[in-house]
């Protein structure tokens, strides 16, 4: 197929285009900045130079072009968010950024479009010992201070599924490692700037996987479907924490009580919460097994590639 890709020169971005690539896709990567363009020309895709924000940038950046699908992995973050604060660009990507993709789509014939989306779209807290499946309410959290992200995650969802001719899928991502993510947790380590809670459990996904998973879905999903994207192996944030700063010899993280990180509330809710999430439809569907069902192969499998 003939992609576009917004969002190929960020975190995720470079490990998905040379996967997609490798599949037997052409990849068009779509960037604000000439950095952007070196990214992406350097991992073999083409591309094209707009602000996603601005609908008449992105149309006439593809004019001309046609696509088969067009892939959204928008995010604004630079590094893990803290505050809820920290949320709010990525919320408006999702939202206006996703509605000028979808107008790319249709002016570029593109009868596909995937969105990226994520596992705290089911709430944030204490979901219980789950497992969670994507048939489990996805929206607003009840909880006020998140609502606004939730209604993000599900309108984002809702742009993507109801285009009539586009079958629109949406990958809900589990919290990403591995590769250039482990790299952050590992630089935040080694400052001493990453404390950990010995409580909540999350799920995790290696950004290789993450890719594999993204390749069956442009290839095998069905329109209108979302796809929990996650390992096999639900954990606490900090048992991932411990094993990258043993296997990448950093500073051991300090250990708080919860109350420490109450004053950050995202971060206090995701290293204290409960996301015990299924990916047995992914796996039934999609025809996809993660390489790594647990953190710990997957940062062993990073560790030895860094040479540690």
């Amino acid at each position: 197929m003939r992609i576009l890709l917004a969002g190929a020169s960020g975190v995720f971005g470079r490990v998905l285009t040379p996967a997609l690539i490798d599949a037997g896709h052409e990849v068009v990567g779509l960037t604000r900045t000439q950095d952007g363009v070196r990214v992406i020309e350097g991992m073999g895709a083409t591309a094209v130079v707009a602000d996603v924000m601005d609908r008449d940038q992105v149309l006439a950046a593809v004019s001309g072009h046609r696509f088969d699908a067009v892939i959204s992995q928008l995010t604004a973050l630079k590094k893990a968010p803290m505050r809820n604060k920290d949320m709010d660009v990525t919320n408006v990507l999702r939202t206006v950024g996703t509605e000028n993709l979808m107008t790319a789509a249709k002016a570029t014939g593109a009868t596909r479009f995937l969105t990226q989306s994520m596992i705290f779209g089911y709430g944030y807290g204490d979901l219980g010992p789950g497992p969670i499946t994507e048939d489990a309410f996805f929206g607003p959290s009840p909880r006020r201070m998140f609502a606004r992200h939730g209604q993000a995650m599900l309108r984002n969802e809702q742009i993507a599924f109801c285009e009539p001719g586009i079958d629109g899928i949406s990958l809900r991502y589990g919290l990403f490692y591995g590769g250039p993510a482990t790299t952050a947790y590992v630089e935040f380590l080694q400052a001493g700037k990453l404390p950990i809670v010995k409580a909540g459990t999350n799920s995790f996904i290696h950004l290789a996987d993450a890719a594999g998973a993204t390749v069956a879905a442009l290839e095998r999903g069905k329109g209108g479907e979302a796809y929990n994207v996650v390992d096999d192996t639900p954990a606490p944030f900090a048992d991932v924490a411990l094993e990258i700063a043993k296997d990448f010899k950093t500073k051991t993280p300090r250990t708080v009580p919860a109350w420490f990180t109450k004053p950050l509330p995202y971060l206090n809710c995701f290293i204290t919460g409960r996301w015990v999430i299924s990916n047995a439809k992914a796996k039934d569907e999609l025809g996809w097994q993660p390489r790594y069902q647990s953190f710990r192969t997957g940062v062993k499998a990073d560790a030895e590639a860094a040479g540690m």
